[in-house]
This record gives C-alpha cells, sequence and structure tokens, in this order.
C-alpha cells in the first residue's frame, strides 16, 4: 500500500455503473485512485434480490452504510438484518453475504479497508451474467481479488426459507 495525500473526488455522473436496474454497482474508487487506502462502490439491489454469495476477505474489512432500504447479511454463522442510516463491519477472514431483505429493495455504499481490487472484479461478474465468462472464470480470479467463495449452511437454509 502506498501513501495516498491527494483528496478524491468522484462525480456521480462520471462513475462507471455494471449491471442494469433494478440491479446494478456504480464503481467509486478503486485502489489505483486511492493509494491502496480504500476502494468504494455502490450497490443497489431491486426487492428481495440476492447481492455477493458467502465469501471472505483475507486482508480487508468490508464496510456496509445503508443509504436506503433493508439488506439481510450473513456475518459468520448469523443473519442479521441492516436498516438505512446503519453500518456494519465486517472484519477479515469473516464468512459473509448479502442480499435485499424479503420486500425491500437496498441501496448501500459498500468500503473496503485498506482498499482491494474491486472493479475489474465488478466487470467480471457482469461478464458471468451475460454469458461472456463462466462462473469457473469467477473462481479463478480468488486469489486476483482477494474474494474467497465459500459455503454457509446458514445461508442456504435462510434461502430455502425465503420461498
Amino acid at each position: 500500500m502506498t501513501q495516498h495525500s491527494e483528496p478524491v473526488l468522484v462525480r456521480a455522473a462520471e462513475a462507471e455503473t455494471v449491471g442494469a436496474a433494478p440491479n446494478y454497482v456504480t464503481l467509486l474508487a478503486d485502489v489505483s485512485t486511492t493509494g491502496g487506502v480504500m476502494s468504494s462502490a455502490r450497490t443497489r439491489l431491486g426487492v428481495g434480490a440476492d447481492g455477493a454469495a458467502p465469501h471472505y476477505h483475507t486482508g480487508s474489512s468490508e464496510l456496509f452504510f445503508m443509504l436506503g432500504g433493508k439488506l439481510e447479511v450473513l456475518v459468520g454463522e448469523e443473519i442479521v438484518t441492516v436498516s438505512e442510516g446503519d453500518m456494519l463491519v465486517v472484519p477479515p477472514l469473516t464468512t459473509h453475504a448479502f442480499r435485499a431483505a424479503v420486500g425491500s429493495s437496498a441501496d448501500v455504499l459498500i468500503v473496503f479497508v485498506p482498499g482491494v481490487e474491486r472493479f475489474d472484479y465488478f466487470r467480471l461478474l457482469e461478464k458471468v451474467g451475460h454469458g461472456e465468462a463462466t462462473a469457473q472464470d469467477l473462481l479463478d480470479s480468488q486469489e486476483k481479488f482477494d474474494n474467497h467463495f465459500v459455503e454457509s449452511p446458514v445461508w442456504t437454509e435462510s434461502a430455502k426459507n425465503r420461498q
């Protein structure tokens, strides 16, 4: 990580967006912009929509700040609901996942500290969604993006109960 001493201003109109309404991510600041200090994106999920599958990061904490709606978040073996104005910080090596709560959309600012490469990760997710990349490509990128997928019986069972 390099020392970063310049202000970072990201104009909403200039930020790249991946995905399509109602589920999309606005890419705000990546490690190349912040000198590795942090990376951030704004994620919007439609009513009850899935966000991220269970995973963990080895080197970064992931902060969720709720701008609107409600988000269900797996944290270890517990599922918590965070609502507008709430903040949750998931430390490194902690399994987590997230989705919009049943009957609610979610608008969440996600920040990684220290920063981790996320923009290319989100672009890869979009390619997988369009059939331009495979799930195996995503699995092969786990080390590169410090996004390690794991099984979670708690998350799987709760998904069954949502239907």
